[in-house]
């Protein structure tokens, strides 16, 4: 491992450990595909931002399902996005990311440095705010949240839980919040194992990590692994 890769991957340890130890939940997910089939379900966070159009594309091009969770930030930020993506409803399902990118925590800690919504209102108010602005572009429903840094306090989850959503974990980190070099981002999703779910992000263009994400993604197509959407996976899905 090269030294700015060890680096990162040790920030991310670093402060995945620091939230773990104040009795934050991180969700694991992941789902088992019908024997002899190999798949990933693929999720991409739009936090807030431009896209990085070097991961849309080629999903485009080869025909790659993925799930995008949005905030609202960046749907107001890029309408352009919102066509294409809407243009291609068989390959993307667009869920709720939250209104302003707060952290699904009650309370005053901080994951990852971010600031969290703090109360049971607030929560509320970032996911219906999320939920509105996605029905407002693409006319649907959300069912999942991922919060800004797929931590959460338990008290937030019952909230989130009572509005009706899903909380979206995952098994395989392939960006590290997007700060991977692009050559770490490709080589952990390139070595996903069937029945992983990826997150990784597609809001940061001019970052390296995110030439790694595509470039990762086409090795597992392939290898011959096929894609699916959270929603298909939710009946066989094993969650910790």
């Amino acid at each position: 491992m090269r030294r700015r890769e060890f680096i990162a991957a040790c920030c991310y340890a670093i402060c995945a450990g620091t939230a773990r130890g104040s009795n934050l939940v991180e969700p694991h997910m992941h789902f088992t595909p019908a024997h002899g089939i190999s798949q990933v379900a693929v999720t991409l966070d739009a936090c807030m931002g431009e896209t990085d159009m070097r991961i849309l594309g080629p999903l485009i091009e080869n025909r790659i399902p993925v799930t995008i969770f949005a905030t609202k930030r960046w749907l107001d930020r890029n309408p352009a996005t919102i066509k294409l993506l809407k243009e291609h409803p068989d390959l993307f399902v667009v869920e709720n990311h939250g209104a302003k990118h707060l952290s699904a925590v009650i309370g005053t800690g901080r994951p990852y440095g971010l600031v969290p919504a703090g109360t049971a209102a607030a929560v509320a108010q970032e996911v219906r705010g999320g939920a509105e602005a996605i029905t407002r572009a693409f006319g649907t429903t959300p069912a999942w949240y991922r919060d800004a840094t797929a931590l959460y306090s338990p008290d937030a989850m019952a909230v989130i839980g009572s509005m009706g959503f899903r909380i979206a974990g995952f098994s395989l980190n392939g960006d590290f919040g997007a700060s991977a070099s692009a050559r770490m981002a490709h080589k952990r999703i390139a070595g996903a194992k069937s029945g992983d779910v990826i997150i990784s992000h597609i809001n940061q263009p001019h970052r390296a990590a995110g030439a790694g994400v595509i470039s990762g993604i086409l090795a597992l197509k392939a290898r011959g692994f096929g894609f699916v959407h959270l929603d298909e996976v939710a009946a066989m899905m094993a969650t910790s």
